[in-house]
């Protein structure tokens, strides 16, 4: 099978690889940009606890808004991405988050500093539907391409802490948001200086999809998206924020918390392999067979890890979230597949924004059901909706398949 068949690449001109792999080249350093500057708060705030003599749990509280905003506002830019201009869009998006990191660097109180991280989470949301949408416009092999950007994000969720814990103890808490603020600012700079404005007017692009659909079958896939994006979001989250505390409890007693971070972040290393190698693979196998299979291996690698037990777990755990990793990149490409380019970037609002908010969620389950139960409820729980996910993936397989066959030319019988 080709890659064109099963991802419907566009057609590049030689001439335009070089514009293209250099906006590429922005778009994987602002989502790795992203995942980092959301998470320096969390690190920082154990800084903040000495200097202002408050408690965490007081002080972690000023970062619910800025987490709230980074779901909540994907849909205006989404939305307005599309309808006025993605690169400007892009723009706003490092020059605003350096500018909120800047003001936060400068905070004359907790309360500026908490406006200015709501700040943060307003700017920080425009990339998933933006970028995403930008990705996928900019890309000639889209599964190589949407693999290796999702490996950037993964990496600036990894180095975050250990990042912002060096500039805080060289430079102060202060210092913590300073340098990635001024690192943004310069990077807008330079993507406003190398990336030209879009030429072609918003009404240019493509209003037809990859694969057409009717309205029916259009309606339906949506409903099941939105089931997707939203079990895919708790199982997701539920386990990266659950993922230490299992590797603490499961793994074996007497284990430091500097392997308990490393085995965690060699859990996390197993997901990013996986993107890269589902981006090769979907130039291979039809997307929505290699969408169901990573959907079953999802459910049983819950499953399994509800089960197991000392480094077993480990086994189970990288199973599971190579599984989750890879069906990231499937989950966008055939959303690419079955929207079309004028209104990618709305899709995509809806799809982050329904994935990110459910993260507050994920945390007051794990948080109530361990209490309970412990770790045997939480992934217990956790396994019904990754059987949810799997069975609202095998129903957009079937009507993936259907309409496949139904776009095959029946041979005309001979008179």
């Amino acid at each position: 099978m080709t890659a064109e068949f099963a991802t419907g690449y566009p057609a590049a001109r030689p001439a335009d690889l070089p514009r293209r792999r250099l906006a590429i080249g922005f778009l994987n350093w602002a989502h790795a940009l992203d995942h980092f500057v959301i998470l320096i708060f969390p690190t920082v705030v154990i800084e903040l606890e000495v200097v202002y003599g408050r408690s965490y749990s007081q002080l972690i509280a000023l970062a619910t808004a800025s987490f709230i905003a980074f779901g909540l506002f994907s849909l205006p830019a989404g939305w307005l991405a599309d309808r006025w201009s993605r690169r400007n869009m892009m723009v706003a998006f490092y020059v605003g988050c350096g500018a909120s990191m800047i003001g936060a660097a400068f905070a004359s109180s907790l309360a500026v500093l908490a406006a200015a991280l709501f700040a943060l989470g307003v700017f920080g949301a425009i990339y998933h539907p933006v970028g995403t949408a930008m990705v996928i416009e900019n890309a000639t092999q889209r599964g190589r391409t949407l693999a290796f950007n999702g490996v950037c994000g993964n990496l600036g969720v990894s180095l975050a802490a250990g990042i912002t814990a060096v500039l805080t103890a060289a430079l102060s808490w202060r210092g913590a948001f300073l340098v990635p603020g001024l690192i943004c600012i310069a990077t807008g700079a330079a993507y406003v200086w190398l990336i030209p404005g879009e030429t072609r007017h918003k009404s240019a692009r493509s209003s037809a999809p990859d694969v057409p659909l009717s309205r029916t079958t259009a309606a339906v896939i949506f409903a099941l998206f939105i089931v997707i994006a939203l079990s895919a979001g708790l199982v997701f989250n539920t386990l990266s924020v659950a993922l230490p505390k299992i590797v603490d409890e499961r793994v074996g007693s007497g284990i430091s918390l500097i392997e308990i971070g490393g085995l965690t972040t060699a859990v996390f290393i197993c997901g990013a392999i996986a993107q890269l190698a589902v981006g090769r693979l979907v130039e291979y196998f039809r997307l929505h067979v290699l969408f169901a299979t990573l959907a079953v291996m999802q459910f049983a690698g819950v499953v399994w890890t509800a089960y197991a037990a000392g480094v077993a777990v480990l086994f189970a755990l990288a199973f599971t979230m190579a599984a989750i990793y890879g069906q990231i990149t499937v989950n966008d490409l055939i959303i690419a597949r079955y929207t079309a380019d004028a209104w990618r970037g709305r899709v995509y609002a809806v799809r982050y924004f329904l994935t990110f908010m459910v993260s507050g969620l994920a945390v007051s389950m794990i948080a109530l059901l361990y209490g309970r139960d412990g770790f045997a409820l939480v992934l217990g729980s956790t396994a019904v909706i990754a059987l949810g996910f799997l069975l609202a993936v095998l129903a957009i397989a079937y009507i993936a398949s259907a309409v496949e066959k139904a776009r095959v030319p029946q041979p005309v019988p001979a008179e």
